[in-house]
């Protein structure tokens, strides 16, 4: 029986492992995908909010902008990238002012630092592509960019560093009461734990529903984006926002912390838990709304669309403490969750301690050092990096030029990559303008060889995603 057990790897669930490594307690988290970051945490606007959209008043609030402010300080100590761009809400009509004032006193009784209102001469020379339309916007200088990815990889290792274990492949099936804690059944097998997690993000409310009498629906609301080219990137500076509708934040157009230009999402309910297929329905409405805030928008240089799942539930709340003894949920996790993912790490991170008694762990160690980038390395740097491991000399991802070390390092951290797409979203190969046209096979003979497994068992995703069926010469 382990201490504590968590349901889902996303950037919450990892989150709250790393905030309870830092006691002394066996910690188990059990993910359903082959990987960590496989479900909402890897699909999203990779925004860090402000804080002022959230009612105030909310547990939602309350950690979207504790998370906020906690950001920075944890991407130093996990090396992940983030960057403080700000964020500006536009508003098009000047009979919206109104609603723009409620906003913007909404973040400050919120505790959202530096919000003040721009007009529009000073909002044309903070972002000169802003929509002739734009009569003035709400500017928040806390709001932040990040890679999702590498926030939840980061989070997941430094917990594994810390004597956090993971168990992929694993969804839960059932939950049953037993002496002194819970038993978890999962498609791999039962596990028991003293105290279980609920992080299971679009399922949490299928995982609540295993143990609690007061049934939770959580609606999968889908949001398609466009992801434009490098080239890009200097569109806008900032993330820009239009005043929220009845869907939440509505379009964005905002930079990312790789270069590229995002643009969505869409907010469409859906039944599956899994239908993350974009639509031409919802790609269409993005088309038609993101201009409204900015103009000339280069759609041409779209290099992918995707789409991923937000766990609405009506009440449009957090819902996080103890519903059963030893049960503890963290469920309904929509927008701001990824904001608010290092707050709610600690939240729940204290309930868990409360419950177990926890005491620190003197051996904790909160750093963490990201894959190697030789691309930021001084030529002379570089060089020497060659000359002591020739495969950062090798380059295999040619739009992202990304070397075969690289992939080396991906693959064997822990949580390590074991997938085409695990090693895209640790590296970026494939991520660029061919969209892995010209790298996959490479990094698959890659993972092959250090995997120890034969090609045609590498998925692209996990599951029944394999690329290679067979070898010709065998069906001759």
């Amino acid at each position: 029986m382990v201490d504590i057990l968590i349901i889902g790897a996303g950037v919450c669930g990892c989150a709250i492992a790393r905030e309870l490594s830092r006691k002394k307690a066996s910690i188990l988290v059990l993910e359903r995908e082959e990987d960590v970051c496989c479900g909402t945490s890897k699909a999203n606007s990779a925004i860090v909010h402000a804080g002022y959209d959230a009612k105030h008043g909310t547990l939602m609030a309350k950690l979207n902008v504790l998370g906020s402010e906690m950001m920075p300080k944890l991407s130093r100590e996990l090396d992940f990238h983030y960057k403080q761009n700000g964020s500006l809400v536009v508003m098009l009509d000047e009979n919206d002012r109104p609603n723009l004032m409620k906003l913007y006193e909404n973040g400050v009784k919120n505790g959202v630092s530096g919000l003040r209102i721009v007009e529009r001469d000073e909002l044309v020379q903070m972002e000169p592509n802003i929509s002739d339309s734009a009569v003035a916007a709400l500017y928040a200088p806390t709001g932040a960019i990040v890679c999702p990815f590498g926030l939840t990889y980061a989070l997941a290792e430094n917990a594994a560093s810390n004597g956090a274990e993971f168990q992929f492949d694993s969804e839960v099936t059932g939950i049953e009461r037993i002496d002194g804690g819970w038993r978890v059944h999962t498609v791999r097998g039962d596990w028991e734990a003293k105290v279980v997690v609920n992080a299971a993000g679009v399922c949490s409310g299928k995982i609540h529903n295993m143990v609690s009498d007061d049934p939770m629906t959580i609606i999968p609301r889908r949001g398609d984006y466009f992801l434009l080219d490098r080239t890009t990137g200097g569109f806008v500076s900032r993330t820009v926002f239009q005043l929220p509708g009845k869907y939440g934040k509505g379009v964005l157009v905002a930079p990312t912390v790789h270069g590229n230009t995002i643009v969505g999402p869409t907010a469409i309910d859906v039944e599956d838990p899994d239908a993350t297929a974009t639509t031409q329905t919802g790609l269409d409405a993005i088309r038609s709304k993101c201009e409204r805030a900015v103009k000339n928008l280069p759609l041409r240089q779209t290099i992918t669309s995707f789409a991923g799942l937000r766990a609405h539930e009506p009440r449009h709340e957090f819902f996080i403490g103890q519903i059963a003894p030893g049960f503890v949920d963290c469920a309904a996790i929509e927008s701001p969750g990824l904001s608010s993912a290092p707050a709610i790490g600690v939240m729940v991170a204290d309930i868990v301690t409360g419950i177990l008694n926890l005491q620190p762990d003197p051996d904790f160690n909160g750093s963490r050092k990201g894959i190697l980038n030789p691309q930021e390395l001084s030529v002379d740097a570089y060089n020497a990096l060659i000359r002591e491991n020739p495969a950062y000399g090798t380059v295999i991802c040619r739009c992202e030029t990304v070397t075969e070390g690289e992939i080396i390092d991906a693959i064997r951290r822990t949580p390590g990559a074991k997938s085409i797409d695990g090693v895209k979203r640790r590296t970026r190969a494939g991520m660029g303008r061919c969209q892995g046209g010209f790298c996959s096979p490479r990094v698959l003979e890659i993972l092959s060889r250090e995997l120890g497994i034969p090609m045609d068992e590498i998925t692209k995703s996990g599951g029944n995603s394999r690329l290679i069926v067979g070898i010709n010469k065998d069906n001759l």
